[in-house]
Formats: structure tokens, C-alpha cells, sequence
């Protein structure tokens, strides 16, 4: 381990060197000109800090006091803690999906803040500078503020050097910036870099464009089983086929106010093997998850035009590497061949998320490509940003340089992101000790079906007790969930 820890700089570096040389190629013309880079729909839209929400409260009974600041740096706004007695270490959050709405708003890291301070921990979150699905504008924003920490102190009257050592973490699209923002490829193509020395994607997309072929995989067989096949993706006018193709597959759907369980037609049994498969085969919690409110959750995403409400300006999904299957078992039948065979496919652009001469591409993407250590934690009912994430990080992490600075947690969890405080905690301390001491933590393989599919799967790391950190909704969940064996 000890060589490894001095070889990671090196690996980063070379990766580095080399995706900026690819990346200095494409924006070459016959006469060395860069590329012109073409404006998208997310460029023509228009957001603003909310000022007013900016202030927040010291955290009651936190053990050490703290210098709290404010502002707006770049368009996006922030918020800044460090404690009086700092260790000289900063932890960026990077927040989730926070809408289409033009207001944009900083999250307090939720769950570890308290951990943070009481062990020294400075951090900072920002706003980021855009709405929408927009993982680009996350990392820049957030890469921004670490690298500006330092005057922002002094300009509150606290000179501050620069951070001994920085580390990111988030939650779901924030999950995407923290893995994201650790890649060979963004440290060559980032306008802000920053070299954090360790990762903790919490629920995130770590599979980039996977998840969206997923959720168009999804609606794609939710036709197909329901007798409304799509012609082609983007599949045209499915609003109108919306309610025939659901009622075909369920006879209850969970949808608000009351969000009933799911209970599904034949045809939705099928509906419901194939989404089984697709988010992250047979596991615990998986009946629950499918059950619950997030299912309707990814139905709303049906429809799409693929570009990623804009991010992108063509269309930027494929699902011709996706195999659906009915059941656990690998071997395909005669049906499911038949199934395959006939579903349409969808094919993206070439050039829908190409490399780009200005920065960052437009959905930044996690290749494995990275030699820090990441601890990253994923429920296993969420089906918002399945657990299928993780499996894909695994496999893009063994083929790159990541494979062993990975360690992955499986959480006996039955919606997107409901971790409880010490759950997160327990990941957070792992990656720190790993990082300092070079003493690398156990975690969960994702991809053994028959170890995922074990009754006890998600029992190690699985922590049910709630405290003050905690909010209700969290205690509620775990009520319900089946305990382990």
C-alpha cells in the first residue's frame, strides 16, 4: 500500500498528460485552429443566488465553535465552516439535483457536518453557477471555491493557508461531481483543478450516461411490454400513451398523494423482472424499492428527447449494450431472445458528450480512471440512481487505474439517498483513515450475483440506529425494512 500511495500522483499525472494531448488533437484543424464550440440550450438559461438563504446556523451541541461565511463567487453562491481549532483540512459537498427552477441554493452537507467539526474539518458547499442536470457546472463551481478558500478567509478576517489536503463528497448528481472530479480525464480538461486525495460519492451516478440508458431502457420496454411499442427513441408522442402503457402494466401504481404499492398486471411482472435486472439484478430490497414512490419517480422521466433536458444538444443516450432479462436467471430464453431481438435501440450522437476545447465535456464522466482513495455507499431499494451504478463503477474502475483504490458499500436501504448520519460517517472516517494511514477499509463486492443476491447482503455496513443528525423520515424508512437474518 505504502507504494502505491507514492506511486498515485505518478498514475494521475500520466493519465493526465495523456487526455490532454487527445483532447489538443480534436481541437486541431488541418490549420490549427480549435474547434468552435456551439452554444446549447443550458447555456441560454439564466439563474441567480438567493441571497436570503445564504446564512445558516451554528450546529447545536457541535463540540468545537466555528467561523461560518457566506457569499457568491462566480455566479454561484456558498457557504464556508471552519472550525475555531481547524486541522488544516477541507472537505468540499457537492449537492444533489436541485430542479429546473432559476433560484439557486447552497445544501449543508447533511449527516457528516457534525463529524466534520468535531474532528477539525473545515468545509464548503456551493450553489454551483446552474441548475439542471448539470454535473459540469458542479465541478467548476465547487473546484472554484476550494481553490478560493483561502481569501475568502482572509477577506473575513482569518488568513488562512491553503488546505494541507482537499476531499470531496456529495450526494446523488453531487455523488457524480465528487467521482467525477477525481478522474485523469477532468484534471486535464477542468478550468478549475483541484487534486483531492480522497472521494466519497454518496447514492451518486457513477455510471455517468448509464443511468439515463437506463431510464430510457426502462420506458422502452414499458411500451414494448404493454403493447405500444416505440417506433424509434426519442420515442415521439409518448405523453399521450403515458397512461395506457401504465395501467397496462400496473393496477396500482405508486403515485402521490398517498403513493399505494405497486401491484402489477402480468405483463407488469414481466416489467417488473426486467427492471430487477436493470438496476442491479437480485438483492435485498429490491421488492420495496420497486414498491415505493421512486418508482414513479423514474417513470417521470420517461419521454425525453435524450439531450438531457439540454445539457446536450443532441441526442446523447444508448441502450445497444443493454440485454433485458425477465428473471434471475443469466441464460436467456427463447423469449427474452425474441424480446431483445425485437425492442428498439437507442443510438446517441457521436458527438452528443465529445471532449471539448472549453473545459470540461458537457456530462463529465467517470472512467475509473483515478488513484485516490474513494469509499462510496449505494441502498440497494433505490431506484432512482440504482445500485447498478456501482457495478458499472466496478467494472470502469478494474479496466482503468481505480480497481484498487475502490471500496464500495452495499446499504440496506429502500429509496435514493435515505442513509442514516452514522452510515455516512462510517464512510466518510474509512476514506479518511485510508487516506492518512494508508490502512485500507473492507467493503461489499457488488458484483458476485450470488453474494448480492445473499439474504444478508447490505447487513455489514447497514447502521439502523438514528440520532439528532437524523431526520424523521429516515427512522420511518427503517421501521419498514426487513430486518437481517
Amino acid at each position: 500500500m505504502g507504494l502505491m500511495m507514492g506511486l498515485r500522483p505518478l498514475f494521475g499525472d500520466i493519465c493526465a498528460v495523456l487526455i490532454a494531448v487527445l483532447l489538443a488533437l480534436q481541437g486541431c484543424g488541418g490549420g490549427g485552429a480549435a474547434v468552435a464550440e456551439e452554444a446549447r440550450p443550458q447555456d441560454t438559461r439564466s439563474f441567480t443566488v438567493d441571497a436570503a438563504s445564504l446564512p445558516f446556523a451554528a450546529l447545536a451541541g457541535a463540540a468545537k465553535e466555528t467561523d461560518r461565511w457566506i457569499g457568491i463567487l462566480g455566479g454561484s453562491g456558498y457557504r464556508i465552516e471552519v472550525p475555531k481549532t481547524w486541522n488544516g483540512m477541507l472537505v468540499m459537498y457537492a449537492h444533489g439535483y436541485a430542479g429546473k427552477g432559476p433560484s439557486l441554493t447552497v445544501t449543508t452537507p447533511p449527516g457528516i457536518r457534525r463529524f466534520l467539526i468535531d474532528n477539525g474539518y473545515a468545509w464548503a458547499a456551493s450553489s454551483y453557477d446552474k441548475n439542471y442536470y448539470d454535473v459540469r457546472s458542479g465541478v467548476e463551481a465547487t473546484n472554484a471555491l476550494a481553490l478560493a478558500f483561502p481569501a475568502i478567509a482572509a477577506a473575513n478576517g482569518r488568513p488562512l493557508a491553503a488546505p494541507d489536503k482537499i476531499y470531496i463528497t456529495g450526494h446523488s448528481l453531487g455523488g457524480h461531481v465528487a467521482a467525477a472530479a477525481i478522474e485523469a480525464e477532468t484534471m486535464a480538461t477542468a478550468n478549475n483543478k483541484v487534486r483531492y486525495a480522497g472521494a466519497v460519492p454518496l447514492c451518486g451516478n457513477v455510471g455517468d450516461g448509464e443511468l439515463f440508458a437506463y431510464f430510457a431502457a426502462a420506458q422502452l420496454a414499458a411500451q414494448q411490454l404493454a403493447g405500444y411499442p416505440a417506433a424509434a427513441f426519442p420515442a415521439e408522442n409518448f405523453a399521450p400513451l403515458n397512461r395506457q402503457v401504465r395501467d397496462a402494466l400496473f393496477t396500482a401504481f405508486p403515485a402521490p398523494p398517498f403513493y399505494p404499492t405497486a401491484v402489477t398486471t402480468p405483463a407488469g411482472d414481466t416489467f417488473k423482472g426486467i427492471m430487477m435486472n436493470l438496476t442491479g439484478g437480485k438483492r435485498p430490497l429490491f421488492d420495496q424499492g420497486f414498491g415505493g414512490p421512486y418508482l414513479a419517480t423514474v417513470w417521470g422521466t420517461f419521454g425525453g428527447d435524450g439531450t438531457i433536458d439540454g445539457i446536450l444538444n443532441r441526442q446523447g443516450i444508448d441502450t445497444r449494450s443493454i440485454v433485458y432479462q425477465f428473471d434471475a436467471d443469466p441464460l436467456l430464453s427463447a423469449e427474452e431472445q425474441a424480446f431483445n431481438a425485437s425492442i428498439v435501440r437507442a443510438t446517441a450522437a457521436a458527438d452528443a458528450n465529445r471532449l471539448r476545447s472549453d473545459g470540461l465535456r458537457w456530462i463529465p464522466v467517470v472512467q475509473g480512471r483515478f488513484a485516490v482513495p474513494v469509499v462510496s455507499l449505494h441502498t440497494l431499494g433505490d431506484l432512482y440512481v440504482p445500485f447498478a451504478m456501482e457495478q458499472v463503477y466496478r467494472r470502469r474502475a478494474e479496466a482503468g487505474t481505480g480497481g484498487g483504490w475502490l471500496v464500495q458499500r452495499a446499504i440496506r436501504g429502500v429509496a435514493h439517498c435515505d442513509f442514516t448520519a452514522a452510515e455516512q460517517v462510517a464512510a466518510l472516517k474509512a476514506m479518511l483513515e485510508w487516506e492518512q494511514t494508508g490502512a485500507k477499509p473492507a467493503g461489499d463486492d457488488v458484483l458476485a450475483p450470488a453474494t448480492v443476491a445473499a439474504a444478508d447482503y447490505g447487513c455489514r455496513y447497514t447502521i439502523n440506529a438514528t440520532g439528532p443528525d437524523d431526520p424523521l423520515f429516515i427512522g420511518l424508512l427503517r421501521a419498514n425494512i426487513p430486518p437481517c437474518p
